[in-house]
């Protein structure tokens, strides 16, 4: 618990200049290795006893520190109380947010894919229609020339220029029927929506 620049605590000091310490103070300390030399020594107990003594001024000093600095400690704890309840305000804050997206999504979303689904099927409903509309037409020019064809040389004028009037939509439906047989191909850049 030093602080930057502050000397370090008496306690720590002692410990620093003692000896049997200064192993643990080097920043390559090895435990094992400290462990079986003390055994190889046959000083364990004198040691044991040197580093319970140790650990106490330790538990010393520290408890030193926290009496000294307690008021700090309970600020910084205080602090990181109030952090929580701000992070618990804004995980609410955010999950509000995230259910206002999604309300958003279902009156803005759902409703632009019903219509590009409907717009589809108006398409080819009215295509449908217009087929519809042409083999009628078919229909009845063809009723039409039967009856000037059965009336003899009289309504051949007639005949042909039904006939004349029949060939055109049919044509253009025949067209049709071979054009949705073969893909069309996109230019570039165009992309086709299905």
């Amino acid at each position: 618990m030093e602080e930057a620049g502050a000397a370090p605590a008496p306690a720590l000091a002692e410990l620093r200049a003692d000896e049997c310490y200064a192993d643990f103070f080097r920043e390559d300390f090895d435990v094992k290795a400290y462990t079986s030399q003390s055994i190889h020594q046959a000083v364990i107990a004198e040691q044991l006893a040197k580093l319970a003594q140790g650990i106490s001024q330790l538990d010393k000093e520290l408890h030193l520190q926290v009496v000294a600095r307690h008021e700090d400690l309970l600020a910084q704890a205080t602090g990181i109380e109030s952090l929580e309840g701000v992070l618990q305000m804004m995980q609410t804050r955010i999950g509000a947010l995230q259910s206002t997206v999604d309300r958003i999504r279902v009156k803005i979303v759902d409703p632009y894919n019903k219509i590009v689904s409907r717009t589809a099927q108006l398409a080819k409903l009215q295509a449908a229609c217009d087929l519809l509309r042409r083999i009628i037409r078919i229909l009845y020019l063809s009723k039409r020339l039967q009856g000037q064809l059965q009336g003899g040389s009289r309504e051949i004028t007639k005949a042909a220029q039904s006939l004349n009037e029949l060939v055109p939509p049919y044509v253009c439906m025949m067209w049709q029927k071979e054009e949705a047989k073969t893909p069309i191909e996109d230019g570039p850049g165009v992309e086709l929506v299905t």
